[in-house]
């Protein structure tokens, strides 16, 4: 149905969509998530041509709409948006908002729309405003009329850019509830959203959007349960990191400890887990690593997750494969193993910091 090839989005200053490919077939309930300003709007904007793609193709029933020669209007009629703000005409009523587009473009009979109109209107819940104007009504109410507006039209796809952000957390469940109806119809959508227990419930398909690019897709539970790249398990479940690189023996540790410590504190943690942590760290790096290593290039990053309470430790370094197990300072191998409840070592000789280990500290 729709099929998205290398598609780049830059601006003057940022890039920040650098190489988007996705296919989203009949049926599908793509939820689409990321942090704030990875580009989740733009790229659902590309999508209806919205915001034109700097590079790359997409398709749309095997018609390529980023081809200039493309009747972008004609193609829109199928490919339904709903925006964050309404976007309603405040000058005309309810059923002359949802009226306006059949009439206007497809030159449906006014009394043939008005019907229609007024189904949609029942459909949503609010057949009794129908003569009120957009002003009159609550947030809720008025992303209901606009998403009866986009069902007008009759579309193959709808495109919802954040349909509840702009809404009260009262107004939320009566839209959503809507676009619940909408799956059970087996209508596709693509729904960029930052709820992610809504996403979880309505997605087929989870994409999450980082560095310029789907990061990582798969099923909700495969997306929200277990993640398996690292920038989507720190986003979902809402992990807070630091990050340290030593590349010198005469790096300053001083200045390490004193910003693991100001991570600690931030994030609420026990005195007893931040001295675990800080011990972990000059274990592994002063004890085993830097007497190994002649020219150390070492880089980790602490990870702590509010939805496990745990502290996980990720290090690479270079060098030929060296399992820190194997360290001819055994007490100091003992020290972190008796700290963290997991410790695991792979290596990957392609990568110049192919030495790689993870260990977790769980908060007792």
């Amino acid at each position: 149905m729709i099929r998205i090839v290398n598609m780049e989005k830059a601006y003057e200053n940022i890039t920040p969509l650098k190489d988007i490919n996705a296919v989203i077939n009949e049926g599908d309930v793509i939820a689409i998530i990321g942090p704030s300003g990875c580009g989740k709007s733009t790229f659902i904007r590309c999508i209806n041509m919205l915001e034109k793609p700097t590079k790359g193709h997409i398709y749309f029933n095997d018609t390529e709409i980023t081809d200039p020669a493309t009747d972008i209007t004609k193609v829109r009629q199928k490919l339904g948006m709903v925006f964050q703000q309404f976007n309603l005409f405040n000058h005309l009523t309810v059923v002359e908002n949802i009226m306006f587009a059949p009439t206007e473009i497809l030159k449906t009979d006014k009394k043939i729309a008005y019907d229609e109109a007024m189904a949609l209107l029942r459909r949503v819940g609010l057949a009794e405003k129908a003569l009120s104007y957009p002003d009159e009504l609550s947030g809720g109410q008025q992303q209901r009329v606009a998403i009866a507006r986009t069902l007008a039209m009759d579309p193959e796809v709808i495109l919802f850019d954040e349909p509840t952000s702009a809404l009260d957390p009262s107004m939320v469940g009566e839209v959503e509830s809507v676009i619940y109806d909408l799956k059970s119809e087996g209508k596709t959508m693509m729904i960029v959203t930052h709820d992610m227990n809504f996403a979880y419930n309505i997605a087929s398909r989870v994409f999450y959007i980082d560095e310029g690019i789907i990061y990582e897709e798969g099923t909700p539970q495969e997306i929200f349960d277990d993640p398996k790249k690292e920038n989507t398990q720190r986003f979902i479940f809402k992990r807070k990191s630091i990050e340290i690189s030593i590349l010198s023996h005469d790096h300053d540790f001083l200045t390490d400890r004193t910003a693991i410590e100001s991570f600690c504190a931030r994030n609420r943690l026990s005195p007893k887990l931040a001295n675990r942590i800080g011990l972990v760290f000059e274990e592994i790096t002063q004890q085993i690593l830097l007497p190994r290593l002649p020219e150390p290039v070492i880089g980790m990053l602490i990870d702590f997750s509010e939805k496990t309470g745990d502290v996980i430790i990720r290090v690479k370094y270079n060098g030929e494969k060296f399992d820190p197990k194997d360290s001819e300072n055994e007490l100091s191998y003992e020290i972190i193993s008796h700290i963290c409840s997991s410790v695991e070592y792979v290596y990957k000789p392609e990568d110049v910091t192919g030495n790689r280990m993870l260990m977790r500290i769980s908060q007792e």
